[in-house]
């Protein structure tokens, strides 16, 4: 089945290491984007019959869509699109701010898993990450969203940020396994050329070197899974059966259809995206798309994405040169050999990821 991806490039506020493409929120320029995505989500689905099973509502910041326009971006995927019987609905959530009654209307729209973009339990950490919210209101954001019946909750975390430390890490991981969630994303901090924070000489010269950033992303490792969140991503966890079904299409090479300015697809074999320009966007009969591959998940590309999971491929699927590497990167703990004929990177190996995979496909 295909995933649906929705991109929202609105935000009150551009964080100083954000990549994503993103303009600031203006009420009247959303709700022609909102028309637009309704006007192609038909378009798509009268050109084919799409069957889907996930809907993904990443951003910018999702949240700062009304309800009235979420449900009707839902009520026209029901329509038009094929809906598996319990599909995965999930919104990326700013947690700034005491939003009760947005988080119950979200809940009866049809939303039925909340990534909530928490980042720290530190406030220092969030002041440093330029983020509006503080821990109080990620304490409050995942409570609230519990009582108002969503079980479904991932919340996402930094690391190696600015002054990180093994201490302030733990606080951080301490809090999170508090809370009554099912899933983490935790994410190597990465410096982007064009953000404001590559521009910011003091916090660039207080990052934590390589080999703290892999002490800090094993450490996370060990915490997550000692409170029952198991790896099953190179920057995922989950309590089991709540592994993102949206975000497994990407590392399985299954067919997921990104609608927005900015959004990428892997569909009908090819691998697109739509340029980032809001007012082309709102103003085209159907989105405008640019071609990357017009062979999309062939064998190379399936090593690269599976070994990002730890079920990671077949063994098979390497070529014989890639084959002869495998003992040493075992018995250096960078791969580990399973009892189904699949490689699969270790901890360590994750830590190094980039590096093990480029030595497998060169």
């Amino acid at each position: 089945m295909t995933g649906i991806y929705i991109h929202v490039p609105f935000c009150a506020k551009k964080c100083n290491y954000c990549d994503f493409f993103s303009v600031p929120y203006q009420k009247q320029l959303v709700e022609n984007y909102v028309q637009a995505i309704i006007r192609n989500i038909k378009y798509y689905a009268l050109e084919n019959k799409i069957k889907i099973n996930t809907i993904y509502f990443g951003g910018g910041t999702p949240s700062l869509l009304s309800i009235e326009q979420i449900t009707r971006i839902l009520n026209v995927c029901a329509k038009y699109f094929i809906l598996s019987e319990n599909p995965e609905i999930t919104l990326e959530y700013n947690p700034s701010g005491n939003r009760k009654n947005y988080l119950h209307d979200l809940r009866v729209s049809g939303v039925n898993r909340l990534s909530i973009g928490t980042q720290s339990f530190s406030d220092k950490q969030l002041k440093l990450l330029t983020r509006t919210h503080s821990v109080q209101d990620n304490f409050r954001t995942v409570l609230t969203a519990y009582e108002q019946g969503f079980i479904n909750i991932s919340c996402d975390l930094i690391l190696a940020t600015p002054y990180q430390d093994k201490n302030l890490l733990a606080e951080s991981l301490s809090n999170l396994i508090s809370l009554p969630i099912t899933h983490c994303s935790a994410y190597l901090l990465q410096i982007e050329e064009q953000t404001a924070l590559a521009k910011d000489e003091i916090l660039l010269a207080n990052l934590p070197d390589d080999d703290i950033s892999a002490d800090l992303y094993l450490q996370t490792i060990r915490v997550l899974e000692s409170a029952g969140f198991q790896q099953y991503e190179i920057s995922s966890f989950a309590k089991s059966g709540f592994e993102s079904q949206h975000n497994l299409k990407y590392w399985h090479c299954e067919p997921y259809l990104g609608i927005g300015a900015g959004a990428h697809s892997c569909y009908q074999g090819r691998r697109f995206f739509v340029p980032k320009d809001i007012q082309k966007f709102c103003n085209s009969p159907k989105q405008e798309i640019k071609i990357i591959s017009e062979t999309a998940c062939d064998t190379e590309e399936k090593i690269m994405l599976g070994l990002r999971t730890t079920n990671g491929v077949p063994e098979n699927m390497l070529n014989y040169q890639a084959k002869l590497k495998i003992p040493l990167l075992v018995q250096a703990d960078y791969l580990t050999r399973k009892l189904n004929g699949n490689i699969a990177l270790t901890p360590k190996g994750f830590a190094v990821s980039n590096a093990v995979i480029s030595e497998l496909l060169k």
